[in-house]
């Protein structure tokens, strides 16, 4: 990947919807080189797909919860039990296993605080080898970033 690949990656990161012209334009190429690029990108797998930002409360999904998850059994069907579970569950929307304590971090995206107390009685309590879970309430989003930034082109010693 090269430094036209990473600036394009930026500009969509930043604005998925720039036609192929206008992004062309911002990166320096004519129109036929910089989709072919963007569709190497895409076919190679770096990017993953496009997305719309939606404000969470609109949807019914204004209230976020950070749940630890600490597994009482840990052998290998559990884990894929309960991971199988909660790709299931619409409430959570991230979900990540760590090295160490805690094993799980999910994020709970539901519309208030009776809903979580619902889904956490009835579903997230009730998961295969789940021993205990310890929830955080959101009380400020202070920075949510899309995407990832994308890092400048390393400069080697003796290559510019």
């Amino acid at each position: 990947m090269d430094k036209t690949d990473r600036a394009i990656l930026a500009h969509l990161m930043t604005d998925g919807r720039l036609a192929n012209t206008e992004l062309a334009d911002l990166v320096g190429l004519s129109p036929s080189p910089c989709l072919r690029r963007v569709r190497q990108l895409e076919s190679s797998g770096v990017i993953t797909g496009y997305h719309a930002s939606v404000d969470p409360a609109a949807i019914g999904r204004g209230f976020h919860v950070l749940v630890h998850v600490e597994m009482a059994v840990q052998d290998r069907s559990t884990i894929e039990a309960f991971e199988a579970a909660i790709a299931d569950l619409d409430e959570v929307v991230h979900c990540l296993r760590l090295f160490g304590q805690p094993d799980y971090v999910l994020w709970v995206a539901v519309p208030d605080i009776e809903k979580y107390e619902r889904f956490y009685m009835a579903q997230l309590t009730g998961l295969p080898g789940v021993a205990r879970t310890n929830s955080q309430f959101t009380m400020k989003t202070v920075k949510s970033t899309p995407g990832l930034p994308v890092p400048a082109l390393a400069s080697h010693p003796g290559h510019g």
